[in-house]
């Protein structure tokens, strides 16, 4: 064979080529492998139907003294305590939820102690039974759960709360605005001055406390999460005040997210509707409202804190780095946002 012959120099070109190019093929899947670890199988999840998830009305004639206690409450509210699984989400951060022992609150303190935070926890001193099942929980997801009771009518004990988180969680990263006082009064004419006051005291003025002794702590990426309700859009004649203060809410995540983003702080509320938790049981309601406390909505029934747990976790995570400024409703398709 003339190895100087063109047609065999041009077959040598070819098989050669072909050799590199069937190399390349199949050294790609231990490249691709490499580069792309395979996912994890994931065991596939049924279909669950939201109107039956939870119980419907009618519920149970119940009342208790103000603030009350979850655990005395029938059906007992689900705040994710056998439900709720991390991820990791945020891993080392560090949170003071207000109102933690109980609804909203009690539920953002376990979905965040299982995605990876510590997590420092304000209540009443009555509230201490439900607390303690909080703190339980927060440790046996094995975070660091601290217990900070007290009224947050009083600024000193505001400005205490932040210092009492700050050294016991090593800083802040989260604080979630979540206690709240609700009344239920049928007219205007029913509301004294004093419980007036001691609405606006807890929902307006404690925020106001604690986010300005928290401010110098707060970083970068840091976050204000506030619950505020569907009655700050939509607010029945019965909860007056109440529904001024969650007016009140809504229109501060607005305002500080302006005045914060500059800082690289994001502010956002969550705005709940008819959910089950001890406000609607220790006059929040009345009874007539109580026993049918959420059939009005397209679902059907109330609310569970539980159902909340991960809006309050997306908005803590920096995947939500653009959402500033922005309130999350939940409530069974009636209401805004």
């Amino acid at each position: 064979m003339d190895n100087n012959d063109p047609t065999n120099l041009s077959r040598r070109k070819i098989v050669g080529s072909a050799g590199i190019g069937l190399a390349v093929a199949a050294a790609a899947p231990a490249f691709a492998q490499a580069a792309t670890p395979a996912a994890p199988e994931l065991a596939a999840r049924p279909l669950e139907d939201p109107r039956k998830a939870y119980p419907k009305p009618p519920y149970s004639s119940q009342s208790q003294t103000w603030p009350g206690l979850a655990s005395k409450m029938d059906p007992r509210p689900d705040h994710g305590e056998t439900s709720y699984r991390g991820s990791g989400r945020l891993a080392g951060r560090r949170a003071l939820i207000t109102g933690g022992d109980s609804g909203m609150g009690r539920a953002a303190a376990i979905a965040f102690s299982r995605e990876g935070a510590d997590v420092a926890i304000n209540y009443l001193p009555y509230e201490e039974p439900d607390a303690r099942e909080v703190i339980a929980l927060i440790q046996q997801a094995g975070r660091r759960g601290v217990a900070i009771p007290g009224d947050l009518r009083d600024e000193a004990f505001c400005q205490h709360l932040v210092a009492q988180a700050v050294s016991s969680l090593g800083g802040l990263d989260i604080i979630v605005s979540n206690a709240g006082r609700q009344q239920a009064h049928a007219s205007i004419l029913d509301i004294s001055t004093e419980q007036f006051d001691w609405t606006m005291k807890t929902n307006i003025y404690a925020p106001f406390w604690i986010i300005k002794a928290a401010l110098p702590h707060l970083q970068p990426g840091s976050c204000i999460i506030a619950t505020t309700s569907e009655q700050a859009y939509d607010p029945t004649p019965d909860l007056y005040d109440y529904a001024q203060t969650k007016a009140a809410t809504m229109n501060f995540v607005k305002s500080l997210a302006k005045q914060l983003g500059p800082k690289g702080i994001r502010v956002n509320g969550v705005a709940p509707g008819p959910i089950w938790t001890p406000l609607q049981v220790t006059g929040g309601a009345t009874q007539a409202k109580l026993e049918t406390f959420g059939a009005k909505t397209p679902l059907g029934r109330a609310g569970q804190p539980a159902e909340l747990g991960g809006i309050y976790v997306q908005l803590a995570d920096a995947s939500a780095s653009y959402a500033t400024g922005q309130v999350y409703g939940s409530s069974g398709g009636a209401g805004q946002p």
